[in-house]
């Protein structure tokens, strides 16, 4: 009877633990800012419907979603830009003195990020306008960060040709709003929180456009952008198109997530569009190809087989 007892007891607490896997940490961006809100749209969905339990945190943005992942720890999961997770794996650009950070895979992208230079003084009109003032130019290893370095370079400027100011997109709207600062880059799903915040305190804001020349320039130094216009009425005032570039907002995973855990993640979001944009705009942006095209990190292997049940292939690491 007591070996009866002791095996019963045995397994009431294995089946207590499998219900109690380990919670799962997504890093985002700042708490204003795109990836911070459909990041949360995301972790909970996928907390409602499956055994997984997504906790949603804000964070430093990219880079430092990156080196979570693969030195310190601390996420499982991350949204970063495309451009900057291809930085990162390979070791290049701004990861050439660190050296490649390869113990991260792709999920899969979930929408465009749009590189928005905002700010409420008309006379700035072109990028090189912005030569000797104070630009807020994201978290220090954010993407936009890095997104502000190469729009400036096509103007043959850096950033010892400006003012830089690292804050986060709240913090730099805010110091817009105060007269802090002339301008922030902030790159994210257009229309942005923070940024809508300021335009309907202010009554309008400005977008600063790209010219052709420097666009043309831009493509063809960065490939992994693409342009892209935000249409006038994005934001309150804003009375005319902005051109500027995009890259993708990608949802990434630990190396070594097991692939039942990948699997069920992806397949959760991308079989869920429409319960998932009635909850967030962001989500009419997801679709199979657009998660999967012009990707350059390998995705992970239950990522992989979600994709291929769907017709479409893509990379792995082995």
């Amino acid at each position: 009877m007591k070996k009866i007892l002791a095996l019963l007891l045995a397994l009431c607490l294995a089946f207590a633990l499998a219900g109690c896997a380990k919670p799962l940490t997504m890093g985002t961006g700042g708490e204003a800012g795109t990836y911070y809100a459909f990041g949360g749209v995301l972790g909970g969905y996928i907390t409602k419907n499956t055994d997984l339990t997504v906790n949603v945190v804000s964070s430093g943005g990219s880079a430092a979603n990156i080196t979570g992942i693969v030195n310190d720890k601390t996420y499982d999961l991350a949204t970063v830009q495309s451009d900057v997770m291809t930085y990162a794996y390979n070791g290049t650009n701004s990861f050439a003195e660190t050296g490649a950070l390869s113990g991260f895979r792709v999920l899969g992208a979930l929408y465009a990020e749009t590189v928005q230079i905002v700010t409420v003084d008309p006379s700035i009109t072109s990028v090189a306008d912005l030569r000797g003032r104070s630009i807020c130019v994201g978290d220090v290893g954010s993407g936009t960060y890095f997104n502000t370095v190469d729009i400036l370079a096509v103007y043959g400027m850096t950033l010892d040709d400006v003012k830089p100011v690292y804050q986060s997109f709240a913090n730099s709207t805010k110091s817009l709003q105060a007269g802090q600062i002339d301008a922030a880059v902030i790159t994210a799903g257009a229309p942005t929180p923070a940024v809508d915040d300021l335009a309907n305190t202010r009554g309008s804001i400005c977008l600063v456009s790209i010219d052709d020349e420097h666009m043309t320039k831009l493509l063809s130094d960065c490939p992994w952008y693409a342009s892209y216009t935000i249409p006038a009425g994005t934001y309150k005032g804003q009375d005319t198109d902005a051109v500027t570039v995009t890259v993708k907002a990608t949802l990434v995973c630990r190396a070594d997530l097991d692939d039942d855990t990948a699997y069920k993640i992806v397949s959760t979001i991308f079989n869920n569009t429409a319960d998932i944009t009635a909850a967030h705009a962001k989500g009419a942006e997801l679709s199979l190809e657009f998660a999967t095209d012009g990707i350059a990190v390998p995705f992970a292997k239950g990522a992989a087989k979600f994709f291929a049940e769907n017709g479409i292939t893509v990379a792995t690491a082995d």
